[in-house]
């Protein structure tokens, strides 16, 4: 059961991170979606979306990983 709450806490924001890429890539392309009224907000609110989850997941991935001392010494909790 814990296994199955780490991944959904891991995919949740990986979804998040997808839509945010898929905004940025609209923008791009010139395809407004509808919450937003201009290309350059939904550009940007891709743009944090991205960046807010894809620090999750390494924030996530780092504490686990120094949890189970597999990180660097210089990373290691003093």
């Amino acid at each position: 059961m814990g296994r199955f709450i780490a991944l959904l806490i891991l995919v949740i924001p990986g979804v998040i991170a997808g839509y945010g890429i898929k905004l940025m890539r609209d923008t791009i392309f010139q395809l407004l979606n509808s919450p937003f009224p201009n290309l350059t907000l939904q550009f940007f609110s891709g743009l944090i979306l991205f960046g807010i989850c894809l620090t999750f997941i390494g924030g996530f991935i780092f504490y686990r990983d120094r949890k189970n001392g597999k990180i660097a010494p210089r990373f290691q909790k003093k």
